[in-house]
């Protein structure tokens, strides 16, 4: 049996992550933990600071031991942890404790870093990130594919992406949906220097092999040209997606935290719960 690492909700988040994490546990056939954060900066004595530190954590704990009860789960393995940056706590404990999900509400930020990016930046483990606006009736799972890659690390992300959404979708009964977006600025859209429609009809053409092999029925196939960030969106609300499953290639350095790619671009209008894949690299 799988670990599922729950992270408990910032008080901004709207979702109920706690309620949602024990039903996908339950779903995916893994043991839930939940992990509640919390840290402030105190100046002066050190002897009060470690004071208050040990009453805002058992305040923190004696909250969720009570909403456990709450939700008849009160043998789920609780830790309140003093970390000023949430997630390194998460990348690190996650990978080396042998979790294989992590579970988070979105949070909502308008800084340049919010904690979800770091956390796509850095985990090794699969992150779900729950939305706070879900679509209604949702009944299917959508996964983004980059068929045209010639990479091999992609090519392996492909494969971990299609197992991780079969997984998904067998657990939850959801119909299973392929993605895959031509990627073609507006501009040259709106100037109709390509033919759109006839990239698509290769696309299939060159894929079929495929295509073939995953399975799906054509109506379940999806191939389409523009922004891969707002295509995945609008395919996901017509499709009325409960889960939305992508890699996501993790960049190091300056311009990898500069830059960001288009799991995270997503995530800023995105109504179907997100599950990304780090790479392995």
């Amino acid at each position: 049996m799988g670990k599922l690492f729950i992270v408990e909700p910032h008080e901004s988040t709207h979702t109920d992550v706690i309620s949602k994490g024990l039903q996908l546990a339950k779903l995916l056939g893994k043991s839930p933990e939940i992990f509640a954060y919390c840290y402030e900066y105190f100046y002066g004595d050190r002897v009060i600071y470690e004071e208050a530190k040990q009453q805002l954590q058992e305040h923190k704990r004696q909250q969720l031991t009570e909403r456990l009860k709450q939700l008849d789960a009160s043998d789920v393995p609780l830790h309140v942890v003093w970390s000023k940056y949430l997630y390194e706590h998460v990348t690190e404990y996650a990978a080396n404790e042998g979790f294989d999900l992590v579970v988070k509400g979105i949070h909502p930020s308008e800084h340049m870093l919010p904690t979800d990016w770091q956390l796509l930046r850095t985990t090794k483990v699969p992150v779900m990130l729950l939305t706070q606006n879900p679509l209604q009736h949702g009944s299917s799972v959508l996964m983004a594919l980059d068929l045209d890659t010639e990479n091999p690390q992609k090519q392996q992300l492909n494969q971990q992406v299609l197992h991780h959404a079969r997984e998904l979708a067998t657990a939850t009964g959801g119909e299973l949906h392929l993605a895959y977006v031509l990627r073609v600025p507006r501009l040259i859209r709106d100037l109709e220097v390509l033919n759109v429609q006839q990239l698509i009809k290769d696309a299939y053409r060159r894929h079929q092999l495929t295509l073939e092999e995953m399975g799906l029925p054509k109506e379940q196939i999806h191939i389409i040209c523009g922004e891969p960030d707002l295509c995945l969106y609008q395919l996901a609300c017509r499709l009325k997606s409960d889960y939305l499953v992508m890699g996501a290639r993790q960049r190091q350095g300056l311009m990898g935290w500069m830059l960001g790619n288009t799991a995270e671009q997503i995530l800023q209008r995105i109504r179907s719960d997100v599950l990304v894949i780090p790479s392995a690299g």
